[in-house]
């Protein structure tokens, strides 16, 4: 699986993952450190099934900094790719001494998963969104433990 820097011929791909339209996408990837992972020869992609003749895209993440914290403000696809895309937000805040903190809502199973794969902690829940729970997953790199 390649991971590279996201384009804005990436949007659809990424919009059909997010479920979300397509100026949003393209708006994350102008605002945002986006990465994303192509999908490789053997494993079909969470958009396979759709008729998108753009990338064949296994998932992305997205991610911002505020107040020394790296922040993951979207991460979607399959959980291999979700597991490996995790590891670009944990690099750059490890080479600026920062720790790295993600939301989901309780039944994002592949982020849940893919979260604690990464060495992501559960540190209680954090806002609403559309009226559902989200969980915060924390990790310090600096940590030891």
């Amino acid at each position: 699986m390649d991971v590279r820097d996201a384009v804005e011929a990436d949007a659809d791909a990424l919009s059909a993952i997010a479920d979300v339209p397509s100026d949003v996408i393209r708006n994350l990837i102008h605002d945002r450190t986006v990465r994303v992972a192509d999908r490789d020869e053997t494993a079909a992609g969470p958009n396979a099934d759709t008729d998108d003749e753009g990338p064949d895209v296994a998932g992305f993440v997205s991610f911002d900094v505020r107040d020394r914290t790296v922040h993951v403000t979207q991460l979607g696809g399959t959980e291999r790719a979700c597991e490996q895309l995790l590891t670009e937000p944990v690099r750059f805040a490890t080479a600026e001494g920062m720790t790295v903190e993600l939301l989901t809502v309780e039944n994002d199973e592949v982020t849940r998963s893919a979260a604690t794969a990464a060495g992501f902690e559960r540190d209680g829940t954090g806002p609403a969104f559309d009226g559902e729970e989200t969980i915060r997953y924390c990790l310090d790199p600096s940590d030891p433990a």
